[in-house]
């Protein structure tokens, strides 16, 4: 398709985001797992050291920084974009460039911030840190698009807006998984 014609695709809607995020987790899952467990199992095992959790943090963040950039910059979808016939595009209609993607991923991960302010605030452990950041990152950030007083069609979420990015739903017959 033409950047002209992929401008003129709507935007998805709440659902389709949400099973698109959803879906987008569980392959991060295996992403995270991957990554996470080679440098750990071999610094474990070779030196009997493991690292810091901020810096696993840092590590594992700059690890999906790369994934979704690398992913947004080459074809505009990752794996549960494919899926779910859900494309990123720049404001003009074509594949983002290095720094956009970047900017995305970074305004993208923003819903951390009051993840973690909730966290401190009521002293949440374990299981219940899990599910709070699963509730915000598949419902309440999603639910950005309706502050966007653009036309129903085309809302974009808040990462979106101050990225200068834009998510559109595919129609079924253009659709090719790669």
């Amino acid at each position: 398709m033409t950047p002209a014609e992929l401008s003129a695709l709507p935007a998805p809607q709440f659902w389709r985001r949400v099973s698109c995020c959803l879906y987008e987790q569980l392959v991060l899952l295996g992403v995270i797992a991957f990554a996470f467990l080679l440098p750990n199992l071999g610094l474990g095992i070779l030196f009997g050291i493991s690292l810091p959790s901020w810096l696993t943090f840092l590590y594992l963040y700059a690890v999906l920084c790369i994934y979704f950039v690398w992913y947004w910059t080459k074809s505009g979808q990752t794996l549960a974009m494919q899926t779910w016939r859900v494309r990123m595009i720049g404001k003009d209609g074509n594949n983002l460039t290095k720094s956009q993607a970047f900017w995305r991923y970074v305004y993208g991960s923003l819903w951390l911030i009051p993840c973690v302010l909730l966290q401190w605030a009521f002293h949440l452990e374990k299981w219940q840190i899990i599910e709070m950041l699963f509730a915000v990152s598949l419902l309440i950030w999603p639910l950005s698009i309706y502050f966007d007083r653009q036309n129903v069609l085309h809302r974009q979420s808040l990462p979106d807006r101050l990225a200068r990015t834009r998510l559109v739903e595919l129609p079924k017959n253009v659709v090719t998984l790669t």
